[in-house]
């Protein structure tokens, strides 16, 4: 439980709690605090981008038991589209677009409560071998 992003005990992390509207599908709200931000009032590039990331993870977790995947993040490409001001209210979510054995497509996007979508990714995830 110390994932920085999701992770329950970790004080110095995200702790973002998703929700699973359906399968293969996750939604989650975050408000930026001060600590993460990077240029004046804009939330740092790598934050979002690990927000989008873990959106990615979560999304393909969701598909069979609502949850982190377990899966490990092989390839992401991160667009920026506009900054995610300090101390706004965003949606992250994330969506799985294919699976095929161990490796699935998903992509995820932050937008802000107006719907504008500030910055999106797409990945590629691979599951441990069991």
């Amino acid at each position: 439980h110390y994932c920085f992003a999701c992770g329950r005990n970790n004080p110095d992390g995200l702790r973002l709690v998703f929700e699973y509207p359906r399968p293969g599908c996750c939604q989650a709200e975050f408000i930026p605090p001060a600590r993460f931000q990077g240029w004046r009032g804009m939330l740092h590039g790598g934050i979002i981008a690990t927000l989008l990331d873990e959106a990615l993870a979560h999304a393909l977790g969701g598909v069979e038991r609502g949850g982190g995947s377990g899966a490990v993040t092989a390839e992401l490409t991160v667009r920026f589209k506009s900054p995610v001001a300090i101390g706004s209210r965003i949606i992250l979510t994330g969506r799985v677009i294919s699976q095929k054995g161990r490796v699935a497509e998903a992509e995820s996007e932050i937008a802000d409560e107006k719907g504008t979508v500030l910055a999106s990714a797409s990945g590629k995830l691979v599951r441990p071998k069991q």
